[in-house]
């Protein structure tokens, strides 16, 4: 008898997935954020080499986040919001992977990704609190670990990378024993930054407590500022959990001009990676144009989260249909 109907994740799993939906909005909702609903289907995309939509009528795209509709929703006016919405992303799809996720995504005006840092910290630690089921997310006392991209890559490599070339790039991983994709060319300096960063780096960040890294690399910034300070630097932080990433968050990107160079150069990696065309997000430009606010943003797999909270090994023990029994 075939059992397919079945969930991949157990019913007591599932009600704590609801527990956890409850919380959050707890959460966001006693500190002034209010919740919207965008579309999940739109005619534009955030045009990224390293996010594919999926397409539907040859003219729209199942959003790969919400973040393009809740900006135009800030130059509209609205000050703090949040948003937790499905997320399409073609190719993803294994252990901590499915083509369809749970997105918690959301906006405050006049924050700089600092501030932000400060309150995701105070979000995992309310959830740790008031979850009953949280027993694996373990939250140390004191406030969380801050590093730089270039301190965490010089613990684990010897050195830093930012201002370093390809060819560096790839002497460091020839030294350190990775293992090198045929797919890689010499000259993809974001492509050796990402193997060196995944093989030696990532797996061993949040490993006894939740800790923050920032200050990715410039060619990295997606619609994140770049640090004034340090033009090799974007203004952008992840989480890290038992080597996990756990959400990934901005001090926002507000110059028309600069988004407009950077879908250029996004969609010529897109081309060169053989990957289809996405137009112009031309209403985000024009929200831009129209005064996109000063804010920061914070994108959090929910998926993820769980899985911590209750030590799950893959995506699928959270998830009620994954992709093959969807």
């Amino acid at each position: 008898m075939r059992d397919d109907f079945l969930p991949t994740a157990p019913i007591d799993v599932l009600q704590q997935r609801a527990e956890l939906l409850k919380a959050v909005r707890r959460f966001f909702d006693g500190r002034g954020y209010w919740e919207v609903v965008t579309p999940v289907m739109s005619r534009e995309s955030v045009v990224d080499a390293n996010l594919d939509p999926f397409v539907v009528e040859g003219q729209f795209f199942l959003q790969t986040s919400p973040e393009l509709a809740m900006k135009r929703l800030l130059s509209a006016g609205a000050k703090s919001i949040y948003q937790l919405s499905p997320a399409f992303r073609r190719g993803e799809q294994g252990r901590l992977h499915n083509p369809e996720f749970t997105m918690l995504e959301w906006y405050h005006y006049g924050d700089t990704h600092h501030e932000q840092m400060d309150f995701v910290e105070e979000l995992i630690r309310e959830v740790s609190a008031t979850c009953s089921f949280a027993k694996h997310l373990l939250v140390p006392e004191g406030p969380f670990r801050r590093r730089t991209y270039d301190d965490v890559c010089a613990l684990a490599l010897g050195t830093t990378v930012l201002d370093q070339e390809a060819a560096q790039l790839r002497e460091l991983a020839e030294s350190a024993q990775i293992s090198v994709p045929e797919s890689l060319s010499q000259g993809d300096r974001d492509g050796w930054l990402n193997l060196l960063w995944g093989e030696a780096v990532e797996p061993q960040l949040g490993r006894e407590f939740p800790e923050f890294v920032y200050d990715y690399p410039a060619s990295q910034a997606a619609l994140a500022k770049i640090n004034p300070d340090n033009q090799h630097a974007a203004e952008r932080f992840e989480l890290f959990i038992n080597g996990l990433e756990i959400c990934n968050g901005y001090h926002e990107l507000t110059d028309a001009n600069e988004l407009r160079a950077r879908v250029v150069a996004e969609s010529n990696k897109r081309a060169s990676a053989g990957l289809p065309a996405l137009p112009e997000p031309r209403r985000l430009i024009a929200a831009m144009e129209a005064g996109l606010p000063e804010s920061a943003g914070v994108a959090l797999g929910l998926d993820r989260l769980l899985m911590i909270m209750i030590g799950a090994e893959s995506i699928a023990d959270v998830l009620p249909f994954p992709l093959d029994r969807a």
